[in-house]
């Protein structure tokens, strides 16, 4: 079946479960997030690691949603905040996928808040925890 637009080539056998195959095989599947090329996800990466504040943040959000279909959920850890390592950031599983995207994305997001705090304080303080 061929393709309008460039697609992200297969994992090594093993290496991968992004289930490309099942969106491969039907035609009403999410395609979105196949269209994330390498190439393409080298530049999501640089542009989340220069996120400058929490609204950026947001909209990166809501732009990897409606263009890839990523859901992206950040929130402080309940077992408390220390470090940047204490916020949950997680992208949501889902077919077509891989696995390396999904842990390459929360990295890239800590890294910009590990070189901007700002951006974790405005979130804490977001989610109430400098709240009163």
């Amino acid at each position: 079946m061929s393709q309008p637009f460039p697609i992200r080539q297969e994992c090594p056998p093993g290496a991968c479960t992004c289930r490309r195959e099942q969106v491969l095989g039907n035609p009403q599947a999410d395609w979105r997030p196949l269209r994330l090329t390498r190439e393409e996800e080298k530049r999501l990466i640089a542009r989340l690691e220069t996120i400058a504040s929490l609204d950026d943040l947001r909209y990166m959000q809501e732009r990897m949603h409606s263009l890839l279909g990523l859901e992206v959920s950040i929130a402080p850890s309940p077992h408390g905040v220390r470090t940047v390592r204490g916020i949950l950031i997680e992208v949501t599983e889902q077919p077509g996928l891989c696995r390396k995207i999904r842990q390459s994305i929360p990295a890239a997001i800590r890294r910009a808040m590990e070189e901007r705090p700002e951006i974790a304080y405005a979130l804490l303080d977001a989610e109430g925890l400098f709240g009163l």
